[in-house]
């Protein structure tokens, strides 16, 4: 069903006249029109039948295995293929095996667009299991509303958005930023706020949003508010402003490697975790094995999920994680939101009783599902799950020691209507 204001509006496919002169080119135009209208109905039809047909169903897994995202995205990858092997080895879905169709977004949002369309015109995947930045989600998004598909994305992002053919098992911005604000303000008696932030919609919007809580609060500012390309690799300036407006907190949107480059050219400056606060929203165990469990020691980052969250689901699945792909490997919370979005269509394909995406995502209302993270549920208006928020400080072994949690699942406000500052946050802004 369609609701106005948080749905968005669909773009249809519009076609030419055919040429009608000669027998031949009759014959050609009939042939042609046949197939646009396959085409066409394709497009137009719920999709999944088709890729649960025999005794298999084709499910697409698209992410960045190459270029700068592929730090990240990789083992979201690996998670989500797991929690496939898993459901295979207790009958599949609906007695059909899953098979993944593996495509790399080769951290280029074009590229997911074209990747997408492919999953499901081509290999006719009853649902995709992807994206990270929001970026790709951004340019994934109009080709599955157009062709009727499904997508599950797995991580936190800036909120302001609900379609009818996502579901979101990352967190939304109140389920990690605005309460990672709250926390630095109330807990860390932070005032002065640096925002540090890749250059694309995911960081501008977060920021975005950011200015109008810290406008709401008394007492606090934003002192400087500086972009970097993704990919960038060259701190030097930065670390310099950061210096220069002196603030007691950098609250750090960057994405993919140039995390990497960024703090440990901080610490190079002489500038640790007990000199200055940073908190991360996306950085995450994973990521600090590619920085170094020695130079993010300190530092904090805001999450809904930790490997150390005390759970047993999470005993169960850090074992079998490490057991598949090795004792060095972690998990994180992007990993968790990947692993579990497979359970959750599963437990939707199932109270359907049919792959179709319009029956699915109907079906997908109210499901919970004992994550190891915690109890999670769908939210049926808007297609995101109830998440509990955690900050976390790193540790020297690479780790992170949960300082803060909310205590129990807080419910997704992607629009952010139950802030009365929510409404200076516009869309698109």
């Amino acid at each position: 069903m369609r609701r106005e204001g948080i749905f968005l509006k669909r773009k249809t496919l519009r076609w030419g006249a055919f040429p009608r002169t000669r027998m031949f080119a009759i014959l050609s135009a009939m042939m042609v029109v046949s197939l646009i209208s396959a085409c066409g109905a394709r497009g137009s039809q719920p999709s999944g039948g088709a890729a649960g047909a025999g005794d298999t169903v084709k499910v697409g897994v698209l992410h960045s295995l190459s270029g700068t995202m592929s730090i990240s995205e990789t083992s979201v990858k690996d998670a989500t293929l797991m929690a496939i092997d898993e459901i295979n080895a207790k009958g599949g879905v609906m007695g059909k095996k899953i098979v993944p169709v593996v495509e790399d977004g080769a951290s280029d949002w074009p590229t997911f667009a074209e990747k997408t369309r492919k999953l499901i015109q081509q290999d006719q995947v009853a649902t995709i299991f992807g994206c990270w930045t929001s970026a790709s989600r951004k340019a994934v998004l109009p080709v599955v509303e157009s062709l009727k598909g499904l997508l599950w994305y797995p991580v936190q992002y800036e909120g302001l958005e609900a379609s009818p053919n996502i579901f979101y098992t990352g967190a939304t911005t109140n389920q990690q930023i605005v309460p990672a604000v709250e926390y630095l303000v109330k807990e860390g008696k932070k005032t002065k706020f640096f925002l540090l932030g890749s250059d694309y919609v995911f960081p501008r919007t977060s920021n975005t949003i950011i200015r109008a809580q810290l406008a709401a609060t008394p007492g606090t500012s934003v002192v400087a508010e500086e972009y970097t390309p993704l990919g960038h690799t060259d701190y030097a300036t930065v670390i310099q402003k950061i210096r220069a407006s002196d603030p007691d907190v950098v609250f750090n949107t960057l994405n993919g490697d140039s995390n990497v480059a960024f703090f440990k050219q901080l610490k190079d400056a002489g500038i640790s975790a007990d000199r200055l606060t940073t908190l991360s929203v996306s950085i995450a165990e994973e990521e600090v094995r590619g920085i170094g469990a020695d130079v993010m020691a300190g530092h904090l980052t805001a999450w809904n999920y930790f490997q150390t969250t005390k759970t047993a689901a999470n005993d169960v699945f850090v074992a079998a994680y490490k057991a598949k792909y090795g004792a060095n490997r972690v998990t994180d919370d992007p990993i968790e939101a990947g692993y579990i979005g497979v359970y959750l269509w599963k437990a939707a394909v199932e109270k359907a009783g049919s792959f179709e995406v319009d029956k699915v995502r109907a079906a997908a209302k109210g499901i919970e599902f004992n994550a190891p993270g915690g109890l999670v549920k769908i939210n049926g208006e808007n297609q995101h799950i109830s998440k509990t928020v955690r900050i976390g400080k790193a540790m020297p072994d690479g780790m992170f020691e949960e300082v803060w949690n909310s205590g129990k699942p807080v419910e997704p406000d992607p629009f952010l209507k139950t802030y009365p500052w929510g409404s200076n946050v516009k869309v698109g802004a």
